[in-house]
């Protein structure tokens, strides 16, 4: 039974990744949780806390598929965590003596926090990858359309041409930034939880730094001042990261399928046969990849608020805030990479009509070029000043249902300081892109850099 879409073999697959999906569900979950379990007797091996024999038969039996599932469900109904049983579990596919040494100085939440730590690095590892890929992939548009002209809407009206390598950079800048905070992140989020009962290792005695630094060696995780139970800071940093990256992916998203409007049609989502189709209308091709993005930008940015205020964690172990991490974050790495999948297909197949954006820059007869004529006025006359003949000769074009061009032609003030030549050639929007192109250089650059 699947109650969120996600989790859906029918569905699923709209919404996240198989392999996001995959390292969330419970068998790698609980695999994990066994690795953490492993790790703790070798690294205690190794400082002499227990014999190397138990160690070695812990890490044999910390299998997933050792583990009787059923027996583990009925017990976290019972206690409402799961390491309890767990660690039975493994104790009784260890045997013998060996079985005495497991968990030694852990308590539940390091194990399942670790793991959680365990299971963000490789979450990281795909979505740096997905960015990295997606950013690459809208590079190469913004340089292949560096010089191509479209109109630029503000308040969604025309208002001067860009090109629409320019739109493309813009879409491409922030992924560059998110790889650099996601960077950034990993090295204050992928860190061991190692505190027994309160956070003071006390049952450890003098050994419990030693044993959390051996514990995180073993796992390759880094080691924080002090456990961080109760110090959320650093899942509520991985889910406000996935939120941002979220959130540029919801932009371009939108732009995409304002752009495929029948009324534009100016880029397109890649299609095959049934794609974006409806059961009643032939002719559909919706954007239904823009639209998952959307619905899992907003998801995701739900769950961001649910980890923000998971921070307020009560003493040193938390009635609740802790247990709503689990419906959350892992929500917000699955529909992450939903999101940054349906991305990649938009950004690498899109269909761009650069004629209809010629057509479009068309439409207003000439009127997106008001600011480029006043700027050519505005040496001989001051910017107020031809701002305000550009303004009225706007408004007798609209009146009059002719072109901006013919208006200005006809204007006894603007043919004073301008020949004819002179305003076709600042009616020209390819000749009106100001540094649109160095722009784009840039974040090409800055994306061609990227390891």
């Amino acid at each position: 039974m699947s109650i969120n879409p996600a989790d859906s073999e029918i569905f699923g697959a709209l919404w996240g990744t198989p392999e996001m999906r995959a390292l969330f569900s419970d068998p790698a979950r609980f695999q994990l949780m066994l690795d953490v379990e492993a790790a703790l007797a070798r690294a205690e091996a190794k400082l002499g806390l227990v014999p190397q024999a138990a160690a070695d038969a812990v890490a044999r039996a910390a299998r997933f598929e050792n583990l009787h599932p059923g027996a583990i469900a009925e017990d976290v109904r019972k206690a409402g965590q799961p390491v309890a049983a767990l660690v039975a579990e493994l104790g009784r596919i260890t045997g013998g003596d060996a079985a005495r040494h497991i968990h030694l100085g852990a308590t539940t939440q390091d194990i399942v926090d670790t793991a959680l730590v365990l299971q963000m690095r490789r979450g990281f590892e795909y979505v740096r990858r997905d960015l990295v890929a997606l950013a690459r992939a809208l590079a190469e548009r913004a340089a292949r359309y560096r010089d191509t002209p479209i109109a630029g809407r503000t308040h969604l009206q025309h208002a001067v041409p860009i090109s629409f390598g320019y739109k493309c950079a813009v879409w491409a800048a922030p992924l560059a930034a998110h790889l650099e905070r996601l960077d950034q992140a990993a090295r204050r989020v992928l860190v061991v939880q190692f505190g027994g009962a309160a956070g003071t290792l006390a049952t450890l005695g003098a050994r419990g730094a030693a044993v959390a630094q051996a514990l995180a060696d073993e796992l390759g995780l880094g080691v924080p001042d002090l456990p961080w139970h109760v110090a959320r800071d650093t899942t509520a940093e991985a889910a406000a990261l996935l939120g941002l990256i979220c959130g540029s992916l919801a932009k371009f998203a939108l732009d995409v399928a304002l752009l495929m409007q029948s009324e534009v049609a100016e880029v397109f989502e890649p299609h095959e046969p049934g794609r974006g189709g409806s059961s009643t209308m032939p002719q559909k091709r919706n954007p239904v990849a823009a639209e998952y993005i959307l619905a899992a930008a907003r998801e995701v940015h739900a769950q961001v608020g649910v980890m923000m205020s998971a921070m307020a964690q009560d003493h040193e172990r938390a009635t609740g805030p802790w247990q709503s991490e689990a419906l959350a974050l892992p929500q917000c790495f699955v529909l992450t990479s939903g999101a940054l999948a349906h991305g990649r297909a938009i950004a690498e197949g899109m269909s761009v009509d650069t004629e209809r954006m010629r057509r479009n820059l068309g439409l207003s007869a000439g009127l997106i070029m008001a600011e480029a004529v006043a700027a050519g006025l505005t040496p001989a006359m001051g910017r107020a000043a031809a701002h305000h003949v550009l303004q009225r000769a706007s408004e007798r074009a609209l009146g009059e249902g002719r072109s901006l061009s013919e208006v200005l032609r006809d204007d006894p003030e603007v043919r004073k300081h301008l020949g004819a030549e002179q305003i076709d050639r600042l009616m020209d929007p390819a000749g009106y892109l100001g540094s649109a192109g160095v722009f784009v250089d840039r974040v090409v650059a800055r994306i061609a850099r990227l390891a």
